[in-house]
C-alpha cells in the first residue's frame, strides 16, 4: 500500500513536504507542491483521514443535535448552520435524539472521541449544568439564552417575542385569546416563556380553558383547534398558535366546520415557514436560518460570545 514515504522519495522532497501537501498547508513551494501531486495522481493516493484527523487534532466536522431532522423549524436553523459551514468547509453531521437524554450525552461524547471538533445544540433534553460538563472536550454552542461562561449562545428573546404576539391580538381588539406550545413546560423554556408572556399581558392564568400543550404540527392544529371549538369551553375569537404547521391544522378545521377567518377567528403563527406564507398566515418571525448561521459563526470564534437575534411581526391575512 502506499505510503507518504514512497512519495516523498519519488518526489525528491521531504516527508514533512508531502504531509504539508495533503494537509492544504499555505507554506509550501509552488514546484514542490505540482511534484508531490503529480505523484499523488500517478500513485492513485488516497489519504487515511482518520489518521490524518488524529494527528492534526482536528476533524473538520461540527455535530448539530437536534430533536428531529423532518420538523420545519429545525430544517431552517440547519440550513442556515450548512450555510455558514459550507463557506468554512466544514461538514456537518446531524444527531437526532428525539428528546432521549440518554441518546443526547452519547452524541455529547464525539467531542471526548475527538469525532467532531464542537457541537451545536439546537433544543435539548438534558439541563444545561449537565451539559457543560462535556466543554473541557470541545467547543459547545447552544441556541438558547444563558448566562453560564462555558457557552458560547446564539439566542431569541423568546419571551419578549411572544409577548409581542399577544400584544398585538390585544391591540387588534381580540378578547377570547387561546394559544398552543410545544412541550410541557417542566422541560421547555421555550413554552414556559410562551405561558409567562400570556400571562404578564393579559393578566390573568393559563389553563385548559386557553392553552394546549404539545402541538407541533398540522395535525396537532386540528386537534387545537377541536379542543377550543368543542367543548362547552368559551370560544377563542383569536388562537396564537405553537407554529405555522399547527397554524395551518387549525385553518383546515376552521374551513370544514364553517369558521371563518380572520371574521370569526384570527389566527397567528409563527417561524415563517413555507406553509405560513402558502396560505397567508399572520406570523412572528424569530428568523431561524439566521440563528443558524450566528451559531455556527460562535462556533468558528474562539471568543464565548452571547449573541441575540431578533424577531419580526408578519401581518398576513388570517388576523
Amino acid at each position: 500500500m502506499t505510503n507518504i514515504r514512497e512519495i516523498a522519495k519519488r518526489a525528491g522532497v521531504s516527508v514533512t513536504t508531502v504531509s504539508r501537501v495533503l494537509n492544504e498547508h499555505p507554506y509550501v513551494a509552488s514546484d514542490k507542491r505540482e511534484r508531490v501531486e503529480a505523484v499523488i495522481r500517478e500513485m492513485d493516493y488516497t489519504p487515511n483521514r482518520s489518521a490524518t484527523n488524529l494527528a492534526r487534532g482536528k476533524t473538520n466536522t461540527i455535530g448539530v443535535i437536534l430533536p428531529y431532522n423532518d420538523h420545519p423549524w429545525f430544517a431552517k436553523l440547519v440550513s442556515g448552520i450548512l450555510e455558514e459551514a459550507f463557506h468554512k468547509r466544514y461538514s456537518v453531521t446531524l444527531l437526532p435524539t428525539n428528546y432521549d437524554p440518554v441518546m443526547e450525552k452519547k452524541h455529547l461524547m464525539r467531542l471526548k472521541t475527538k469525532q467532531v471538533d464542537g457541537i451545536i445544540v439546537t433544543s435539548r433534553a438534558n439541563k444545561l449544568k449537565d451539559i457543560e460538563e462535556f466543554t473541557e472536550f470541545g467547543r459547545i454552542v447552544v441556541c438558547e439564552e444563558t448566562n453560564l461562561t462555558a457557552f458560547s449562545s446564539a439566542y431569541i428573546d423568546r419571551f419578549h417575542a411572544y409577548q409581542d404576539g399577544f400584544r398585538l391580538l390585544l391591540q387588534k381588539g381580540y378578547k377570547n385569546i387561546a394559544f398552543t406550545t410545544g412541550r410541557s413546560e417542566v422541560i421547555s423554556p421555550s413554552t414556559r416563556n410562551k405561558i409567562r408572556a400570556f400571562e404578564e399581558t393579559f393578566g390573568r392564568k393559563a389553563d385548559n380553558t386557553n392553552l394546549l400543550r404539545d402541538c407541533a404540527s398540522v395535525a396537532d392544529g386540528m386537534k387545537a383547534a377541536k379542543y377550543f371549538f368543542g367543548g362547552d369551553r368559551p370560544r377563542p375569537d383569536a388562537i396564537y398558535a405553537t407554529d405555522d404547521e399547527t397554524a395551518a391544522g387549525i385553518i383546515k378545521y376552521a374551513k370544514e366546520n364553517g369558521i371563518r377567518i380572520p371574521e370569526d377567528l384570527a389566527i397567528l403563527g409563527q417561524e415563517n415557514l413555507p406553509i405560513g406564507q402558502v396560505l397567508d398566515i399572520a406570523t412572528l418571525d424569530l428568523h431561524i436560518e439566521k440563528l443558524g448561521k450566528t451559531a455556527f459563526t460562535l462556533f468558528d470564534n474562539p471568543d464565548i460570545q452571547k449573541k441575540q437575534i431578533q424577531h419580526e411581526i408578519i401581518e398576513r391575512k388570517t388576523l
